[in-house]
């Protein structure tokens, strides 16, 4: 397979192409919702954090909306416009789950566009790169705990199968950018990348105290949460979130670019993790402790 220049005419063919071909239409009505009642309805009902997912979509969508008259080249026009439609798609599921399932949520709008509207774009999309990078390891772990049904992970699939798409075209739309604007090394494209990463850190950050002040009084956290929580490590999510990444950017074209930045510092942090001294379980303390004494 021949290499392709990054920030020529052919990689722009082959991101925006690719993007644009390997979109599914979803359509919140007709997706196979499960009949949920008792635990696993209050398990969901009582995530705090849908109002905030349906408020990303929403704004995502206004972001991609206002930057796109700021876009010339036709064929780029075309695939950013694909993806604020499917943007816009993933909002009405999130609104449609709280309906059907009676979610109560606070009701805050969401957050009106800011004026730079190409930031606001480039905001969006690193922020992208980092909620699907976490959120390849946490879905792998509620997966695997049974924490809701299988038929609820099998559509949140859909939508992470589209975020993942999302980021592999926007981290080579990036490159493609930076190079028309003679910025297109990787000694310029790292630390860019870095200081928007720690742009999407703090509104994360943002998002995580909005979440546990709607929380409040519930028990979400001491309980639902250990369901899948149990055995939980940052080890552990890491690693998962790394074995997630390479399985889920196997199945892109080789000559695209992928989130490096990410999975490169994430496995920094898991060597290091992995040097640490480990901690006994506490029955083996107590067991000790005794032999000690004997």
């Amino acid at each position: 397979m021949n290499e392709i220049k990054i920030g020529s005419f052919a990689h722009k063919e082959l991101f925006s192409r690719s993007f644009m071909e390997s979109h599914q239409q979803i359509e919140p009505e007709d997706l196979m919702w499960p009949k949920l009642d008792g635990l696993a309805l209050e398990r969901l009902q009582q995530i705090p954090f849908w109002e905030e997912a349906l408020n990303t979509e929403l704004e995502a969508g206004a972001k991609i909306d206002a930057y796109l008259p700021m876009i010339s080249d036709p064929l780029l026009q075309d695939a950013i416009a694909l993806m604020g439609r499917e943007e816009a798609a993933h909002g009405r599921l999130f609104k449609y789950m709280i309906e059907h399932y009676n979610i109560e949520v606070p009701g805050h709008a969401p957050a009106q566009p800011s004026t730079n509207v190409e930031q606001a774009f480039i905001d969006f999309g690193y922020g992208e790169c980092l909620d699907a990078f976490l959120g390849f390891g946490l879905f792998k772990i509620a997966r695997q705990s049974g924490f809701l049904p299988e038929p609820m992970f099998n559509i949140f699939e859909r939508l992470l199968q589209d975020e993942t798409r999302h980021i592999v075209f926007f981290v080579n739309w990036v490159a493609y950018l930076l190079s028309s604007r003679g910025q297109g090394a990787t000694l310029f494209r790292s630390p860019y990348s870095l200081w928007h990463y720690g742009r999407a850190v703090q509104r994360i950050m943002g998002v995580v105290g909005r979440s546990a002040e709607h929380n409040g009084g519930s028990d979400f956290s001491a309980t639902e949460a250990s369901v899948f929580l149990e055995g939980f490590s940052l080890e552990k999510l890491i690693s998962n979130c790394l074995q997630e990444n390479a399985r889920r950017m196997s199945v892109f074209d080789s000559r695209l670019l992928q989130p490096q930045l990410l999975p490169s510092l994430a496995q920094v942090a898991l060597s290091g993790i992995r040097l640490l001294p480990k901690r006994q379980p506490q029955a083996t303390k107590q067991n000790l402790s005794k032999a000690e004494n004997s």
